[in-house]
C-alpha cells in the first residue's frame, strides 16, 4: 500500500497518514524491513523522496525508533546553528534514567559522538552541571524517609543564601534524588517555607538554569502535566512553535498521551485534540491569505 501510493504520478499523502498512524513503531520498523525485502530500497528514503515539508518531518520521525528519534533531536539540537536549550532541557529532565543511559548509547552509535562531551562542549556553568548529573541516569531509587526534611531545610537555606543563591546545593538534590522523593522533599519545603518550590526557583535563578530547575520539578511532580503545557506553549501564540508540537507528539504517542490530554483538558479547559485542529485551521487561512 504504500509504494503504490507512492507510484506514479503524485503521492497519496492521505494513505500514507493513515498507515503510519494507525501503527505501533515496532510495526513500522516491521513495515520498513518488509518494504526493503519487497522493493530493495529503504522506506525512509522513498518517503522522502515523495514528501516535502513539514509533512515529510513528521512522516520521518514516526519511522525512526524512540531512542534513535531522542539522539536525533539532541545531536540536531547541539550541531545546528547555536544550541537548542530547550531540546536538552526537555528530554534529559523528563526521560527515565533506563531512557537516557539506551539514548547515550545510540547517540554514540548513530550519531558518531559522545553526548556528554559534545554537551560540555556547547553548555557552561551550572546548566552544564545539572544537565551533565542528569545524563548519567544514575538518580537514586525510591524514598529515604530521613532525608526528606533535611532536603528540604537544605533547599530552602540554599535560596536565602548572604551572597546569593547556592545553586549547588539545589543542583545535588535535584540531579540525583526520584521523583518520589523529589515530591515529598517539595511538600515539606512549602510547609516549612510557605512557598512552592517552583516560586523559590523562579525568584532565585534565571535563564536557562532555571528553565531546566522548573522542568526537574514539573517532571517529578507529573511528567504528562508538564508535556501537556509544553503543547500549550507550543500553540498559545500567532505562530505554531511546529518542531516542539511534533517532537512531543509523537515521542509521547505511545507513552503517556492518553494522561497528557487529560492533563491538558484539565489544565485548560479544552481538549488537546481541538485545540491542535483550531490552532493549524487558523494557520492555514493566514498562509493562504483568507483572513488576517
Amino acid at each position: 500500500l504504500l509504494h503504490k501510493a507512492m507510484k506514479g504520478i503524485g503521492t497519496y499523502e492521505d494513505t500514507i497518514l493513515m498507515l503510519l498512524t494507525s501503527r505501533s513503531n515496532s510495526q513500522r520498523q516491521e513495515i520498513k524491513a518488509e518494504y526493503k525485502k519487497a522493493h530493495g530500497k529503504d522506506l525512509v528514503s522513498a518517503l522522502k523522496s515523495e514528501l516535502g515539508g513539514l509533512f515529510e518531518t513528521l512522516v520521518v520521525a514516526l519511522m525512526t525508533p524512540p531512542i534513535s528519534y531522542d539522539a536525533s533531536q539532541l545531536h540536531k539540537a547541539l550541531k545546528g546553528v547555536g544550541t537548542d536549550d530547550d531540546v536538552l532541557i526537555e528530554i534529559l529532565a523528563s526521560r527515565t534514567c533506563s531512557q537516557i543511559k539506551d539514548i547515550v548509547k545510540v547517540y554514540k552509535k548513530e550519531c558518531g559522538g559522545k553526548l556528554e562531551k559534545d554537551i560540555t562542549g556547547d553548555t557552561s556553568g551550572h546548566f552544564q552541571k545539572l544537565l551533565i548529573m542528569l545524563l548519567q541516569g544514575s538518580k537514586d531509587e525510591g524514598v529515604e524517609e530521613d532525608r526528606i526534611e533535611k532536603d528540604a531545610k537544605e533547599l530552602i537555606a540554599a535560596g536565602k543564601g548572604k551572597v546569593g543563591t547556592d545553586e549547588d546545593t539545589f543542583i545535588n538534590i535535584l540531579g540525583n534524588r526520584s521523583h518520589e522523593h523529589l515530591r515529598l522533599v517539595f511538600d515539606a519545603y512549602k510547609k516549612v517555607s510557605g512557598n512552592d518550590i517552583e516560586d523559590s526557583i523562579e525568584g532565585a535563578t534565571t535563564g536557562n538554569l532555571e528553565n531546566l530547575m522548573l522542568a526537574v520539578v514539573k517532571c517529578a511532580k507529573s511528567v504528562p502535566a508538564y508535556f501537556a503545557e509544553s503543547l500549550y506553549r507550543s500553540m498559545r501564540r500567532a505562530g505554531t512553535d511546529d518542531q516542539t508540537l511534533m517532537r512531543i507528539m509523537v515521542s509521547r504517542g505511545e507513552t503517556d498521551m492518553l494522561d497528557i490530554r487529560a492533563c491538558f483538558k484539565k489544565m485548560y479547559g479544552a481538549s488537546l485534540y481541538t485545540t491542535i485542529q483550531v490552532q493549524w485551521a487558523s494557520l492555514s487561512s493566514i498562509r493562504s491569505g483568507t483572513i488576517g
